[in-house]
């Protein structure tokens, strides 16, 4: 290749280089521009439930986890009801649930919009799978800790029999979800609709739901109990692992729920009407 051809390629190279650039920076302020105006299309309203801001708001669940919101039993209140029942300021949490649509999500997933069948498929391989792993630890645990430190902290008695009650309730729930209404709610999704033995998909539905707030009031039982989950000064190791597991369960059944009672059970009802 003579020199006047390699300089032409250079030169050509260099341009196409500069306009892959150019598209590159057009691209990053185009997405920037959308993601701002899909975060303006978000209105955080203090008469939206925050059931609706939860499944409506990127990061919303996540906030509201933070700040002791209940979002997934409770999540009929208004976002103003909430937050006097949490006594927290409604402008300071707009400012989290802003700031946190602004953030990159956490989930990856959008449930909302997923087949309703994947959505089965990842609260029964993540969630019922936690419950099932978590339980029989977190009650070693708390026997552990009772027989130990029981008699200087009496409370903790109290704390296992609420968290048994709460374990052997939701052994029954997750059979009852996985055995009845799960394999129908997937049954619709591909299509099937067909008379069941519980009539309409509303009433286990119903059932779900009033067991879901039942464990709701456990997991408030046992954090009112532990007081916030606030460690003894003479708490060993064992105590504090206790401490730290307790609330990792509750997170992740609030989530839970919140899959449940705010996605999949509407998604459900609507797709049998």
């Amino acid at each position: 290749m003579d020199p006047r051809s390699v300089q032409v390629l250079l030169a050509e190279n260099a341009e196409a280089r500069k306009l892959l650039a150019d598209l590159g920076a057009l691209l990053g302020a185009t997405s920037s521009a959308d993601f701002k105006a899909r975060s303006e299309a978000m209105p955080i309203s203090a008469d939206k439930t925050v059931r609706e801001l939860a499944v409506e708001v990127p990061n919303a669940a996540r906030v509201f986890e933070k700040l002791g919101i209940d979002y997934c039993c409770g999540g009929q209140k208004s976002l103003d009801e909430a937050c006097s029942s949490a006594k927290l300021s409604i402008d300071e949490v707009a400012r989290e649930l802003e700031q946190g649509a602004a953030a990159p999500s956490s989930t990856g997933r959008d449930w909302n919009a997923a087949p309703l069948a994947e959505l089965v498929d990842h609260i029964v391989g993540t969630h019922h799978t936690y419950v099932r792993s978590e339980v029989p630890r977190i009650e070693a645990l708390i026997s552990k800790v009772a027989g130990v430190h029981g008699k200087n902290h009496p409370e903790l008695e109290q704390v296992r029999l609420a968290f048994k009650e709460l374990a052997n309730e939701l052994a029954a729930h997750l059979m009852k979800e996985e055995q009845i209404l799960f394999p129908y709610v997937k049954e619709m999704a591909g299509g099937w609709r067909g008379p069941s033995c519980f009539g309409t998909v509303q009433n286990p539905i119903r059932v779900m739901m009033m067991e879901h707030d039942h464990a709701g009031e456990k997991l408030r039982e046992i954090r009112r109990l532990t007081s916030d989950y606030a460690l003894p000064a003479d708490a060993c190791a064992s105590y504090a692992s206790l401490f730290k597991a307790l609330p990792e369960f509750e997170q992740d059944l609030h989530q839970h729920i919140h899959l449940e009672n705010n996605i999949l059970f509407p998604r459900a009802v609507a797709m049998e009407r």
